[in-house]
């Protein structure tokens, strides 16, 4: 498998982290709302620091909910909604133990193709069909999970040269570039509106 590099103006331990944890990817890009994307991807770092220790589905799915909450809502908080983001987590990481033995990394391994793919991703709690396709694009770009159509069932963010998501992101200029992106999907959506 062909890894490439997720590289975020984090702190170089919080990108190590995403690279090598699927599940501090995952939870990554479960937090990648409503906050920098920045923001989104270090928090599990964070996360694993106030835990003293790696992230692991199994102790998340099983986590008492209001010391998870705590742990989330701690300055700084690891989003702008502690309370329902650490619910989605504990959702999430449920989900891994329930179908995936715990392993984030088994919701892509040995896909058939993108399509399934995509359809393993949208079944988690929170992932609508953007985000789902941000997370195949970000796994195929990123991590060389690249099975057949992969870029079809990521869609536009499969683009080559794309610069729309946390997917094409690997130094400052691309940053700049997908903030400007969203930028202008913002100010297209409300003048829609208008």
């Amino acid at each position: 498998m062909v890894r490439m590099t997720l590289v975020l103006p984090i702190d170089p331990e919080a990108n190590q982290l995403l690279e090598r944890s699927p599940l501090a990817l995952l939870l990554g890009m479960v937090l990648d709302q409503q906050v920098p994307m920045e923001k989104a991807f270090s928090s599990p770092y964070v996360l694993a620091q106030r835990l003293g220790h790696e992230l692991d589905a199994t102790e998340l799915a099983g986590y008492d909910p209001e010391a998870l909450v705590a742990l989330f809502a701690q300055p700084p908080a690891l989003h702008r909604f502690p309370k329902a983001m650490a619910a989605r987590v504990q959702e999430v990481c449920q989900v891994l133990v329930e179908r995936y033995d715990g392993d984030a990394a088994l919701l892509w391994a040995e896909v058939a193709d993108g399509p399934e793919l995509l359809r393993r991703v949208s079944a988690l709690p929170g992932f609508g069909k953007q985000k789902a396709q941000i997370f195949v694009a970000l796994l195929g770009k990123r991590f060389g999970v690249t099975p057949q159509d992969w870029r079809k069932a990521a869609g536009d963010y499969g683009d080559p040269g794309a610069y729309r998501s946390v997917a094409d992101v690997t130094d400052a200029d691309s940053l700049r570039r997908v903030r400007e992106f969203k930028q202008q999907m913002k100010a297209a959506a409300k003048a829609a509106k208008g």
